[in-house]
C-alpha cells in the first residue's frame, strides 16, 4: 500500500570518553594501566555502560525516535560496543562498525546503525601516520582512524565519514595533523560530489570550532563552491556547546552535510540540528551547571556519563513510499 507520509530520522554522534574495557588489577599502586585512569574496574564499566545506554533512551524519548546512524568516538575496541548494543534501547538490533586503529592509548572511532533501515554496502578506516621531528625515518605519529562508511537508507546513498580529529594541547602542537587529514578528506568528499549524485555526511569531534578558519573552509571545494554545509555553525553563534574547557564553552563536535539534504526534493531532507543537552546529563554541582556530567576529572572519579554532550540531526523524509522499502 502506498501513502503519503513524513518520517523523521536521526544521525548522531557522541564523544563517550574513554569506554574502554575494564582493565586488569595492579599488582602495584603505581603501575601503568590500559585505560590510564585509576581504579578502571568491573562495576565503574558496567555503569558507564548503563549510563551511554541510557543517553540514548533520553534522546528517544525526547524524539520518538532513535537514530539510525550513530558516530562514536573514544572507544576502545570491539567489545564495549558489543556490550553496550545488548542493552535497552537497542536491545540487539543495531549493527557495528569497527576497526582497530593505532592510535597509541586505542582509542577508536565506531559505528551504530539500525539494522532494519541501514545496509552496510562497504566500510574502511582511514589511518594517517606523521613523521615525529628529529627521529629517524623509522619513527612515526599515528592517530585516530576515520571510519568511512557507504551506507543505504531506503534507495538513499550517504557517504559517512566519522572522525575524531586530534586533541588540541601543548600550544596546539597537532594542528597541522589536524590540517592535513582534513585536506585529505575535502579531496575525497570533493571527489564523491563531483562524480555522483550521492550524499555525504561528516561527523565527528574535530577538536574545532565552527568558526575557525579550517573547519569554516571544509566545506567549499576548490572553486569555492558549498558543498557541504554546517548547522552547527549557528549553534555555536547561539551560544550552544557540546563540551568546556575551563571557562569556555566549546562546539567541538559538529555534522556536515552535502548540499542534497538541503534540497527540498531528496528523499531525507534537513530539518534541524541539536546539542542534546539534557538536564540528566548535565552537571549536578551548580559551580558548573549546564556542564556535561563527566565520569572522571582528571584522576578523580564522578560517575557521570562523558565531558560532552551528544549531538544530532534530524532529517525528515517526504515522498510516497511503500511501507516495505526500507529492509
Amino acid at each position: 500500500m502506498m501513502e503519503n507520509r513524513e518520517e523523521k530520522e536521526l544521525i548522531a554522534f557522541y564523544n563517550v570518553e574513554n569506554l574502554f574495557c575494564p582493565d586488569i588489577p595492579q599488582i602495584h599502586k603505581l603501575d601503568p594501566t590500559a585505560s590510564g585512569m585509576q581504579n578502571w574496574d568491573e562495576r565503574k564499566y558496567e555503569n558507564k555502560l548503563t549510563k551511554i545506554a541510557h543517553v540514548f533512551q533520553l534522546i528517544q524519548d525526547s524524539e520518538n525516535s532513535l537514530p539510525m546512524l550513530i558516530g562514536l568516538s573514544e572507544v576502545q575496541g570491539r567489545k564495549p560496543l558489543e556490550d553496550l548494543v545488548k542493552l535497552d534501547p537497542f536491545n540487539s538490533t543495531y549493527g557495528i562498525v569497527h576497526y582497530e586503529s593505532m592510535d597509541e592509548r586505542g582509542v577508536d572511532v565506531a559505528l551504530l546503525y539500525d539494522k532494519s533501515k541501514i545496509e552496510i554496502i562497504s566500510s574502511e578506516p582511514l589511518s594517517y601516520f606523521f613523521t615525529v621531528e628529529g627521529r629517524n625515518s623509522e619513527y612515526y605519529d599515528t592517530t585516530r582512524d576515520v571510519l568511512f562508511c557507504k551506507v543505504k537508507y531506503a534507495e538513499t546513498i550517504i557517504n559517512l565519514f566519522v572522525l575524531h580529529l586530534p586533541s588540541k594541547r601543548e600550544k596546539d602542537v597537532n594542528k597541522s595533523k589536524r590540517e592535513y587529514i582534513l585536506k585529505d578528506l575535502h579531496h575525497k568528499v570533493s571527489e564523491i560530489s563531483s562524480t555522483t549524485n550521492e550524499s555525504v555526511l561528516v561527523c565527528g569531534d574535530f577538536n574545532e570550532n565552527p568558526d575557525e578558519e579550517m573547519i569554516a573552509n571544509f566545506g567549499y571545494d576548490n572553486e569555492f563552491n558549498k558543498v557541504l554545509l554546517n548547522p552547527y555553525a549557528d549553534l555555536f553563534k547561539n551560544g550552544k556547546f557540546s563540551t568546556f574547557h575551563y571557562k569556555n564553552g566549546l562546539l567541538f563536535d559538529q555534522m556536515f552535510l552535502s548540499v542534497n539534504f538541503f534540497n527540498a526534493n531528496n528523499p531525507l531532507v534537513f530539518k534541524e540540528a541539536k546539542v542534546f543537552n539534557h538536564e540528566k546529563l548535565s552537571n549536578w554541582d551548580q559551580k558548573f551547571s549546564g556542564r556535561p556530567f563527566r565520569t572522571y576529572a582528571g584522576t578523580r572519579y564522578l560517575g557521570g556519563y562523558s565531558d560532552h554532550f551528544p549531538i544530532f540531526t534530524v532529517l525528515s523524509r517526504n515522498q510516497k513510499q511503500d511501507k516495505h522499502d526500507i529492509f
